[in-house]
């Protein structure tokens, strides 16, 4: 007798009879003898069930198996590990890829989302030299959660570095349940194994399934073993442990379907990479903003003005009498004095400074971040009121207007985005304009650089130097893009290394200030 032959079921181990066309499975099949050169197995191009289990086993071979369109690889990730018994503390499942193609790329980037509190978000599978992949363990945990079913978004990005239509992507849902804590250990595996049998034994990876049963009774068991794997399950007679047989698991495992998602071409490069830019109106006589700064940062940095080598992003100093002032009450800001982030329910600013910040008049405390609410005053620093204060006026899900509520008003504003963040992804979080940031043009960073949105035509137009703005809805004539935050700065210098030195009538008469550096 020859085992199973069938090529599209190659971990078939049922005996077939000589000459039978068929296994007790119902697989068909082929000719018996040895394939005769040109016939239909060698036309096929059918590998043998040993190579074919051998192949899949190793990770190798999908290239082979598509070809001859036998035994389609189907990417899948395997979950173990799970233990709904531990429902209220810490967990940790494990994660394995398998039939992942052969050409993606040989690190594959995992991003995890679900209501469960996740130990970390971002993860790697890494491909090993004998192409399988490295597991990986994802730890979350349950505490003080509603029981009932959790949904955990994975996603795996596949990135060929220097080949930019190269990239792929891969999803999936699974769901996990969070019992009751009274729950009975029979009562979470019946919901988990929604079966009506009493038993289920399950084998996988090159296991033994078999089950013996001696003695009289009824006994309603389930055996099922899969992928050459054999379950074995030895019951005793139940009268010699008095009529009672108890059996339990461990943990549970189950596949998931990866689904490829097919990912859209990338689009034309921005014009302007920049993360950091501002918008300067050239009427020094206006009643707007001087220098309205963009920022696209995933954590923006709050700190003092510094010329050279400045330690924070969004640079404040103090404005008296005479306009700018960079030293005096300035030296009273920290150089990295508060962070500016966009957290899960929406953006939070934190204090790190020395001499610390109130929040509508009140101190937060330090390194505890506050989340930002649409007319929220900043005040910068604790200890000496009227150094730099701002006020929250326009707050978006993609980002948030800091307006200046003190002398420095006129001179500058702040705009504070979300990199890579199209302004109709907001999840949930509620926006809201003052009236003095109603007129901000429509603004948001996507592509690497800053874009303007037509509000009436929906239409997005990226932001570069040189460009004619007033061609913009929102956008005047009067204003001029730059990739730059702080373009005076650089001008600065620039005039600093081309002048000649001061004589002596130019030290005794007072210098101008440009009329673009703000009143």
């Amino acid at each position: 007798m020859n085992r199973c032959r069938h090529p599209a079921h190659p971990h078939c181990t049922v005996w077939v009879m000589p000459g039978a066309d068929c296994c007790a499975h119902g697989h068909a099949q082929p000719p018996s003898g040895p394939p005769v050169a040109g016939g239909p197995a060698a036309a096929q191009g059918l590998p043998s069930g040993f190579e074919a289990i051998s192949a899949l086993r190793a990770g190798r071979g999908a290239t082979t198996l598509r070809a001859t369109e036998t035994l389609p690889a189907r990417p899948q990730l395997h979950i173990s590990g799970f233990d709904p018994r531990a429902a209220g503390g810490r967990q940790a499942i494990r994660l394995d890829l398998r039939g992942m193609p052969a050409d993606c790329a040989a690190e594959l980037r995992m991003l995890v989302r679900s209501g469960l509190r996740l130990n970390a978000e971002h993860h790697a599978f890494q491909r090993t030299s004998r192409g399988d992949w490295r597991p990986v363990f994802l730890e979350f945990s349950s505490r003080g959660l509603e029981h009932g079913q959790y949904r955990i978004d994975i996603e795996l990005h596949s990135r060929q570095p220097g080949h930019p239509g190269s990239a792929r992507t891969w999803s999936c849902s699974p769901v996990i349940l969070v019992p009751r804590p009274d729950a009975s250990l029979g009562e979470i595996h019946q919901t988990f194994l929604a079966t009506h049998k009493n038993v289920r034994v399950t084998a996988d990876d090159a296991g033994i399934a078999r089950v013996q049963a001696p003695g009289g009774g009824r006994l309603d068991i389930e055996v099922h073993a899969s992928n050459a794997s054999i379950a074995q399950l030895d019951l005793r007679d139940p009268r010699e442990q008095g009529g009672r047989l108890d059996l339990a698991f461990s943990s549970i495992a189950w596949d998931e379907d990866l689904i490829e998602i097919d990912v859209p071409l990338a689009a034309a490069p921005h014009p302007c990479p920049a993360e950091r830019a501002c918008l300067v109106h050239v009427e020094p006589d206006s009643a707007a903003q001087r220098h309205l700064r963009l920022f696209a940062l995933d954590e923006c940095v709050l700190g003092r003005y510094e010329d050279i080598e400045p330690d924070a992003d969004l640079l404040l100093a103090h404005h008296g009498e005479h306009g700018l002032e960079t030293g005096g009450l300035t030296r009273r800001l920290s150089g990295r004095h508060a962070l500016i982030r966009q957290g899960r329910h929406g953006f939070e600013i934190e204090d790190v400074s020395r001499y610390g910040l109130l929040l509508d008049g009140v101190w937060p405390g330090k390194h505890a971040p506050v989340p930002l609410r649409l007319g929220m005053r900043i005040a910068l620093t604790a200890s000496i009121r009227g150094v730099a204060e701002l006020e929250v006026t326009a707050l978006w899900p993609h980002g948030l207007v800091l307006h200046r509520v003190d002398a420095g008003a006129r001179a500058e504003a702040f705009c504070l985005l979300a990199p890579e963040t199209d302004p109709g992804s907001g999840d949930g979080v509620q926006a809201g304009v003052q009236p003095r940031a109603a007129a901000l043009p429509p603004l948001f960073h996507r592509g690497g650089g800053f874009w303007h949105r037509d509000p009436a035509t929906g239409i997005d137009t990226p932001l570069a130097p040189g460009m004619a703005l007033e061609r913009l809805r929102g956008l005047g004539a009067a204003l001029r893009f730059t990739a730059r935050p702080y373009p005076e700065q650089d001008r600065g210098r620039d005039r600093r290394a081309l002048s000649p030195a001061p004589s002596v009538r130019d030290l005794r008469t007072p210098a101008r200030s440009p009329s673009w550096l703000g009143a």
